[in-house]
């Protein structure tokens, strides 16, 4: 059967180069196989796009799972760059940067004492602390299992001794539960205790101001070593 041509062109469609045969004309229209071919072209055209969305869908995916924990890196790495690194702690100052002194033993008395003072003295030696307030300990020239010097000028601390004879009257202070009487003299104060087995005489240089305010911890070593002993004045007993 001869193939019709097409009326809209005048022309025979091409035959299939596979088949060797001619697309039809379409009844209505006369046209051979161009609703076909027309429809072979836009599935061919609508697969290769949906390939085309799939990857790049994919593609974008993976994109995404990379950049996200890069950049989550990125942003760390520079706020710890930006932030302000801690501050340093500052270096606890040690009594000697405090005030000033020299190393050399303070000179001082050692009395011979008896059995039972020299064990308490030593006990009071043990317990005296490295530090008079920012006055460090120093090396003492006679007596080191009874005697302690802090700072220079020297602040003195002498244990042994007789406790003094005092009126009733007099002025007395209790600190940290230690009744101290004080004598002036023209360079120091001396304070020595009133209420102790053995007695304990601190002797405080005019340079500190405050003979009282360096007794605290004297007091506290004199309250855990040396035993009280007697009746204190009635001002230390208020």
């Amino acid at each position: 059967m001869p193939t019709a041509a097409d009326p809209a062109t005048g022309t025979v469609p091409a035959a299939d180069p596979a088949t060797g045969t001619v697309p039809a004309a379409d009844p209505a229209t006369g046209a051979a196989g161009a609703a076909g071919q027309s429809t072979g072209r836009s599935g061919a055209a609508d697969g290769r796009r949906t390939g085309w969305d799939r990857s790049t869908r994919r593609a974008a995916l993976f994109a995404s799972l990379v950049a996200v924990p890069v950049t989550v890196a990125v942003a760390g790495f520079t706020f710890a760059k930006l932030s302000p690194d801690p501050p340093a702690a500052a270096p606890s100052a040690s009594p000697t940067t405090l005030r000033g002194q020299s190393s050399t033993p303070v000179e001082m008395a050692a009395p011979t004492l008896a059995q039972r003072p020299g064990v308490v003295c030593l006990a009071l030696v043990s317990q005296l602390p490295a530090t008079v307030r920012e006055l460090a300990q120093r090396p003492v020239t006679a007596g080191a299992e009874q005697n302690a010097a802090y700072g220079d000028p020297a602040l003195t601390v002498a244990c042994g001794g007789p406790e003094p004879t005092v009126d009733a009257t007099a002025d007395v202070w209790t600190v940290n539960g230690v009744c101290w009487y004080a004598a002036e003299r023209s360079d120091a104060t001396v304070l020595t205790t009133l209420d102790r087995e053995t007695g304990v005489m601190v002797t405080v240089p005019r340079a500190y101001e405050g003979p009282l305010q360096w007794l605290t911890p004297i007091s506290d070593a004199v309250v855990a070593s040396v035993p009280s002993g007697g009746d204190s004045p009635s001002g230390c007993r208020r």
